[in-house]
């Protein structure tokens, strides 16, 4: 089966009140057991706020290290789950249950399977 990188993007600012994200992750939560249950999961994290991210690029034989994330927006990627699907329609179908869950945007994305050794 293939993998597919369901990446959730986020408004940048505080989180939301409790009241608000409370039901939202009790959603998650039922999302992601139901994707244990298919047993189409594979890996899934959140991450820390983008003001703690490093970027390093090679260029002219130099090493540079920016602090805080590449790209300016208003959005960022704030989680992912990694699921194996059969086909594109199914992965999508996971990524619509995220979408109507945490009801943010999610981004579903083929992984490119090699050998980087």
């Amino acid at each position: 089966m293939k993998q597919y990188l369901l990446s959730i993007y986020q408004p940048d600012g505080p989180p939301p009140p409790p009241e608000f994200l409370e039901p939202i992750m009790r959603d998650l939560e039922a999302v992601n057991a139901e994707i244990r249950a298919a047993g189409a999961w594979v890996f899934s994290g959140g991450l820390h706020p983008p003001s703690t991210a490093t970027v390093l690029r090679f260029k002219d034989d130099e090493m540079l290290m920016t602090d805080g994330p590449y790209v300016e927006g208003k959005e960022h990627i704030g989680g992912f789950t990694v699921v194996q699907a059969p086909d594109l329609d199914a992965a999508l179908e996971w990524g619509r249950k995220l979408a109507r869950a945490i009801t943010l945007p999610i981004e579903v994305r083929p992984l490119e399977h090699g050998s980087c050794a």
